[in-house]
């Protein structure tokens, strides 16, 4: 699908450890869905790890099914800072990107920030982040949503990609939602 892509950002295994406990859960079966969706609709997605030395790597239930996607490795907050990370959304021609990952206030918000300020849309697929706490949280989306940028859900996103209910994607998809 030109001009989508999906942004799984540091959902690694000691930073995801420290996150609200209440989110964990939702945080990853909506990661998962986005992933499969983009993987089966042809959507690419990029993958980042803030200092994977210090927080470990992507976690192992996601990371199976990212194998071949190379990550792209920051000590940045914005994606967009890190090096290879904006000339790989040129080289897909990414100019909608949708966001999930860690922390909705800091790396999440600050890469939609940078995205938003380089001309190009993002959605941030809130039931897809989450924080150390709840309030951080809100707050990150409330900013993203001043600063222009959408806030939705991951249900959303899917239907949105697909674009209708008469095709074999939507079919094989749609059970994700359920």
């Amino acid at each position: 699908m030109p001009g989508y892509a999906l942004v799984v950002i540091d959902l690694q295994e000691r930073l995801f450890a420290a996150m609200d406990a209440e989110r964990r859960d939702d945080v990853i079966a909506n990661t998962k869905i986005l992933v499969s969706a983009a993987q089966r609709l042809g959507i690419p997605i990029l993958v980042t790890e803030q200092y994977p030395r210090g927080l470990g790597r992507t976690l192992p239930e996601l990371a199976s099914r990212l194998e071949g996607i190379p990550v792209v490795e920051k000590t940045a907050f914005s994606c967009c800072a890190a090096d290879g990370f904006m000339a790989r959304v040129r080289e897909l021609g990414a100019d909608r990107l949708v966001l999930t990952g860690l922390e909705t206030h800091v790396c999440v918000l600050l890469t939609a920030l940078d995205l938003a300020a380089a001309g190009l849309g993002v959605a941030v697929a809130a039931d897809a982040t989450c924080s150390r706490r709840r309030e951080s949280r809100d707050l990150g989306l409330a900013q993203a949503r001043q600063a222009g940028v959408v806030v939705t859900s991951t249900e959303t996103v899917v239907f949105q990609w697909l674009g209708r209910a008469d095709t074999d994607a939507f079919r094989e998809i749609s059970k994700l939602l359920r």
